[in-house]
C-alpha cells in the first residue's frame, strides 16, 4: 500500500513539474511579415497602462516609499526578461505609466502587472492591451 502511495505522490509530483515547465517555456505570438525584401518577426506584446488608482491620499513620505518600491518592481521585471520598455507619462493625466510586457498571454502580464507595489496599494490601476511590434524594435 505503501508503494502504491509513493508511486501515486511521484507521478503527481512529475506531471505538475511537466505542467509547470511547458507554462514556463510558454512563448509569445508571432507571425512574419514581408515588406519588400525584408521580413519582419511581428510579436504580440501587451501593453499596460497605468492610471491613477482609488488610493492616492498618502503623506509625501508613504507615496515615496512606494515608489520606491514601484521602481525596484519594474527593475526586477526588466532583469527577469518580462518587461520590453517601461516609463512614466510626461503628463499629469489619468495614465500616470506605460509597460511593455514580453509575455504569452495578457492574463501572465497582467498578473505581472497588479503584482506591482504601487498597484496593490490602490495607487496605480492597470488596463492591459495586446500590441504587435518587428521583434527586436528599437526606439529612435
Amino acid at each position: 500500500m505503501k508503494k502504491i502511495i509513493l508511486a501515486v505522490f511521484l507521478m503527481g509530483w512529475t506531471v505538475t513539474g511537466i505542467a509547470q515547465d511547458s507554462k514556463e517555456m510558454a512563448e509569445p505570438e508571432t507571425f512574419k511579415m514581408e515588406q519588400g525584401d525584408t521580413t519582419y518577426v511581428m510579436q504580440k506584446y501587451f501593453m499596460v497602462f497605468l492610471k491613477s488608482g482609488p488610493k492616492r491620499s498618502q503623506t509625501k513620505e508613504e507615496a515615496m516609499k512606494i515608489q520606491e518600491k514601484h521602481l525596484a518592481y519594474l527593475q526586477k521585471m526588466a532583469e527577469e526578461g518580462k518587461t520590453s520598455i517601461t516609463g512614466p507619462m510626461g503628463d499629469d493625466g489619468e495614465i500616470r505609466g506605460v509597460v511593455i510586457y514580453n509575455t504569452a498571454t495578457a492574463e501572465e502580464a497582467r498578473t505581472l502587472a497588479e503584482g506591482d507595489p504601487a498597484v496593490k496599494n490602490g495607487r496605480l490601476v492597470v488596463e492591459v492591451h495586446p500590441w504587435w511590434a518587428a521583434k527586436g524594435s528599437m526606439l529612435k
